[in-house]
């Protein structure tokens, strides 16, 4: 047994370095089976956020599809997602640069632009052999005002571009039947998101390649529809997708025989929020069988669907968090994260059981004693409610506190708001816990994972809501003895920021925050954000400018005279979806009250880091704030923030 050295919470050696934190910030998405083996994106941090296109043979061998400077990432609504599609042997791709649809080099040479340069975007497509095109979302920035989205076909042979649907504010999921008859598709409209009302619509495909006269299938005004999937039947293939009807959780449902039908309805979530394009959370094996993941308080779980029986069997595998999901045969392509590993892109035999890792996040090998497992954690809050969340205790096999000593508490706000915090590896809350600092991840009222009445709480209440669970979890823990009172700070980005900075200017709980590029002015945004999250703040807050009022009051920027505590603020210099001037006006108006503050701004990112050298600064900058302002002596050699006001 190892005999550990009693020391101040917060100054304990860790082996898990802000590198690493970094290294294992590398992201992938879009995983798919094809002829040429299995495909996916790697977004890495070490190449400046490049995403890249990987192909993985069936001998084992792992070829990068684009060369430098090329980088498979759209931006359509901000958030892109969907960025290529498989043709056969031929991979198209969104490249971010110029947003123009390229086509790849199979053996990894330069690649060759596709459609003509225009101010467009392409995204979420779809391969449609018999007419050799690829019908996917175009988002047309080449007129003044928002730009319009439609549906549109690209023709392979010469790259012309053909309108197919159009007239609503947004589009999402085209995808073909497997006989190439029918598209099915998903649409919506402002002030709605797509997790709050969605239509799914279907149209005959005519011999001309125009769509006949299309039907509502499902949706409306109070039902969330997600994922359409067709089953791989040759004959008579059924439309499968994703909806909150009846339960209010997102379930598995068919179309069949003109009825809907829910498979395996249950008190769960088989889909996340899809502020990307492209997710799938479920896919066919095989015409009965699908391969799935749901989620129940922050943990996800990996299963079978039959089909025809409606009976969910749980796959055996060592995870807790499942991302996107392709499947073929005896074969499922995933990502997938657990407790103590990285997320990585994962081949499940289907028949054995095997698990294959073909390429993680991270190889650090890390003792499982320096990792705090988390704990799902349900504590009271205001209206006689529940809120949920993610703890994390202190744990470091060599280090012990003083008897006296309670540990500092970091809350994290996650994004979204409409996202959730999951239980797998996060190298981001390791860095803290193994330091002796305690982590709450909590997924207060508004997160998904706990069905649409939870979901939906915030709607008209951001910034209240949020604010007090964060208050009322970390305030829970503290009676618990778990934390000290006196020490606990609060940090999120985007949303989770927004959360973080009411929490400070409307209650009087955290010592500490960090806003890592964080809404202070709802107004503002309001105003001047894209077109995707143009109308969002109608349901959080209330119709712009209507009730300005409420804005106004619900801004932190109008309430500095309430803060008193020190803040620390990082930011991209090209954010478009929270510009810097949000974060910089609360720079100033904290600068002129003699009230400590710190800002870190980064040339070339934009809304979140993905620059290695920016995650590894800002997580130690944040520390390394935090520090100053409780008092104890980091273990790590840290560049200094300059603080001022301290």
């Amino acid at each position: 047994m190892r005999e550990r050295k009693i020391a101040p919470c917060g100054s304990w050696a860790s082996p898990i370095r802000a590198e690493h934190v970094a290294q294992a910030a590398v992201r992938f998405c879009q995983v798919a089976l094809g002829a040429g083996g299995a495909y996916w994106v790697e977004a890495r941090p070490a190449e400046a956020g490049r995403h890249v296109i990987v192909r993985r043979d069936p001998d084992g061998t792992t070829t990068d599809l684009l060369p430098p400077p090329f980088s498979a990432r759209t931006r359509v609504h901000e958030y892109g997602g969907g960025d290529f599609v498989l043709a056969g042997s031929d991979v198209f791709f969104s490249n971010f640069a110029d947003q123009r649809l390229w086509r790849a080099d199979p053996a990894g040479g330069a690649p060759r632009p596709f459609t003509p340069e225009a101010d467009a975007r392409y995204a979420d497509g779809v391969y449609d052999a018999p007419r050799r095109r690829i019908v996917c979302i175009r988002e047309d920035h080449s007129a003044p005002g928002e730009p319009v989205n439609s549906i549109v076909a690209v023709d392979l042979a010469d790259g012309a571009v053909r309108v197919l649907v159009e007239g609503g504010d947004f589009y999402a999921s085209p995808r073909l039947s497997p006989d190439a008859r029918q598209l099915a598709w998903l649409t919506w409209d402002h002030p709605a998101m797509p997790w709050d009302a969605t239509q799914l619509w279907v149209a005959p495909v005519l011999a001309d390649g125009s769509l006949g006269r299309g039907r509502l299938v499902a949706g409306g005004c109070d039902e969330s529809v997600l994922q359409p999937a067709w089953s791989p039947h040759a004959d008579r293939p059924v439309l499968h997708f994703v909806s909150d009807r009846d339960t209010g959780w997102w379930n598995i449902h068919r179309l069949r025989d003109g009825r809907i039908e829910p498979l395996a309805r249950m008190e769960a979530e088989f889909a996340g929020p899809p502020w990307l394009l492209g997710r799938r959370s479920y896919a066919f094996a095989d015409a009965n069988t699908v391969v799935c993941a749901y989620s129940r308080r922050g943990v996800w779980q990996l299963a079978e669907l039959d089909c025809a029986s409606g009976e969910l069997t749980a796959l055996e595998a060592p995870f807790n968090a499942v991302g996107d999901i392709d499947a073929c045969g005896d074969a499922a392509l995933l990502v997938a994260a657990g407790p103590a590993d990285h997320p990585a892109v994962v081949r499940i035999d289907l028949a054995t059981g095997a698990v294959d890792r073909l390429r993680s996040a991270g190889d650090l090998p890390i003792d499982p004693a320096c990792l705090s497992t988390a704990e799902p954690v349900e504590f009271a809050t205001e209206g006689g409610l529940t809120a949920h969340g993610l703890f994390y205790p202190p744990t470091n096999p060599d280090y012990a506190a003083p008897r006296s000593e309670r540990p500092p508490l970091v809350v994290k706000t996650h994004g979204g708001p409409t996202s959730a915090a999951q239980a797998c590896l996060n190298l981001a809350v390791q860095y803290y816990t193994s330091r002796g600092i305690a982590v709450l991840d909590v997924n207060y009222g508004g997160s998904t994972g706990y069905g649409r009445d939870y979901r939906r709480r915030l709607y008209g209440r951001w910034g209240v809501v949020d604010v007090d669970d964060c208050v009322n979890g970390a305030l829970w823990l503290a009676g618990q003895g778990r934390v000290d009172r006196g020490r606990m700070a609060i940090t999120g980005g985007s949303a989770g920021g927004y959360t973080t900075l009411a929490a400070l200017a409307f209650r009087d709980v955290f010592a500490a925050g960090a806003s890592h590029f964080g809404v202070s002015d709802c107004e503002a945004l309001a105003r001047e954000t894209h077109k995707f999250e143009s109308r969002y703040l109608d349901t959080l807050i209330g119709p712009y400018p209507l009730r300005a009022d409420l804005y106004r009051l619900r801004s932190p920027v109008h309430h500095v005279e309430d803060l008193s505590c020190p803040i620390i603020f990082f930011q991209g210099l090209e954010d478009k979806i929270v510009p810097p001037n949000q974060a910089e006006r609360m720079v100033d108006a904290l600068r002129k009250r003699n009230i400590p503050v710190a800002y870190l701004a980064f040339e070339g990112e934009q809304h979140g880091f993905r620059k290695a050298q920016n995650i590894r600064r800002a997580i130690e900058a944040e520390l390394y704030f935090f520090s100053r302002i409780f008092s104890f002596q980091v273990a790590d050699s840290i560049e200094p923030v300059p603080i001022e006001n301290l």
